[in-house]
Formats: structure tokens, C-alpha cells, sequence
């Protein structure tokens, strides 16, 4: 048989739990969403800008005649 866990006489248990605690979803900064993605689109473009350079600079390399 399982036992019953046992709580402290002060510690809200239950129903009545969710409705004295705070909420546990915090709602995110304003503007937080658009930075994250706006930070993506740079760390995405330079890393593009890298490649093509790499790429255009890779022709220059072998003509050495």
C-alpha cells in the first residue's frame, strides 16, 4: 500500500495551491521575442557573409600562374 506523503500545516496543498501561489509562468520582457529573433538574423547573416567570402576568395587561391 502507498503511503500518504505528509505536508508542513502551513504549506498550501491541493486545490487551494494553485489558487494562493504565484504564477509559475512568467510573462517575458517586452520587446525580449523580437530581440532574440532579431540576434538570430545577424548571428545567421554574418555566418552567411563568412561562407561567401570564403567561397569567392577560394578562386584567387589556386591561380597562381
Amino acid at each position: 500500500m502507498a503511503r500518504e506523503p505528509s505536508y508542513p500545516e502551513d504549506a498550501p496543498v491541493g486545490e487551494t495551491a494553485a489558487e494562493s501561489s504565484a504564477p509559475a509562468d512568467k510573462p517575458a520582457a517586452p520587446g525580449r521575442g523580437k530581440r532574440l529573433i532579431t540576434g538570430a538574423a545577424i548571428g545567421i547573416g554574418s555566418a552567411a557573409l563568412v561562407a561567401a567570402l570564403l567561397y569567392a576568395n577560394r578562386s584567387r587561391k589556386n591561380d597562381k600562374s
